[in-house]
């Protein structure tokens, strides 16, 4: 499996492809690579792996304890990955009406371990990329599977996302949290702008050129990204962060 010209993301991806066909067997459809590992600007020491599992049906008890034991003996045996594996667990039927109806679906993330949430509205411009944008790894094409979504319906998604990020920010002291919501909100306002998808750094890259004023407060959160997930609080810079969303999600919103 030689998709990305990362070596052990490749091991990774194929280890993980499958231990996934073991636990999950015919239940498992497709599965699917995405975010910046395909977009672009994937950083080896700090980018997570995205992936998107589609299924025959719903996650049931039995299901969900193989996965997070699944997902425990991962990182034991390749701790470098650790916090930096995204799997969101979704039927075939949800990805079908993704736009009609909300759907219960199992999801492990950075700083979440496995659990039950609701696939909600705002997550449409997640099921856009996986269909438009993502590498399959097992299964059929995304687009046999997933309800075409308009770019006009992503574009209003990535609004409607916008508008949480307020209150999100407040409790973001880490120096890498603070990173993630000043990048989220460049990439959010350059797909808002131009009705496409790039990384957070490219984004970040045209974000400064837009809005000169906010350059300082993209270039910081450019290198706090890079330092990692492990620095200390900063609650010196977490003001003008907050001040970074509040204008771009203004932008945004037309507020």
């Amino acid at each position: 499996m030689q998709l990305t010209s990362y070596s052990d993301v490749n091991n990774v991806l194929e280890i993980i492809t499958m231990r996934l066909k073991a636990t999950l067997g015919d239940t498992l459809v497709g599965l699917y690579l995405e975010g910046s590992l395909v977009i672009g600007d994937f950083e080896p020491s700090v980018s997570d792996i995205d992936l998107v599992a589609a299924l025959a049906s719903d996650i049931d008890d039995q299901e969900f304890a193989a996965l997070q034991a699944m997902h425990e003996t991962l990182v034991a045996e390749h701790p470098a990955w650790y916090d930096r594996i995204e799997v969101c667990y979704i039927s075939v039927a949800a990805l079908a009406s993704i736009k009609s109806r909300t759907s219960m679906i199992v999801n492990i993330s950075p700083g979440e371990p496995i659990h039950r949430t609701e696939a909600r509205r705002e997550w449409l411009m997640n099921w856009y990329l996986t269909r438009e944008k993502s590498v399959t790894l097992y299964g059929p094409s995304p687009t046999t599977i997933i309800e075409p979504i308009s770019k006009a319906e992503f574009v209003q998604s990535v609004r409607d996302h916008a508008q949480g990020w307020a209150s999100w920010v407040k409790d973001m002291r880490n120096p890498y949290a603070q990173s993630y919501a000043i990048l989220t909100m460049c990439r959010a306002l350059y797909a808002y702008t131009n009705g496409e998808q790039v990384s957070k750094q490219a984004a970040a890259l045209w974000a400064q050129q837009q809005l000169p004023e906010w350059s300082d407060v993209i270039q910081q959160a450019l290198v706090w990204r890079k330092g990692g997930k492990d620095l200390g609080a900063d609650d010196a810079a977490h003001p003008r962060t907050v001040q970074f969303v509040k204008h771009v999600r203004g932008l945004i919103l037309g507020s």
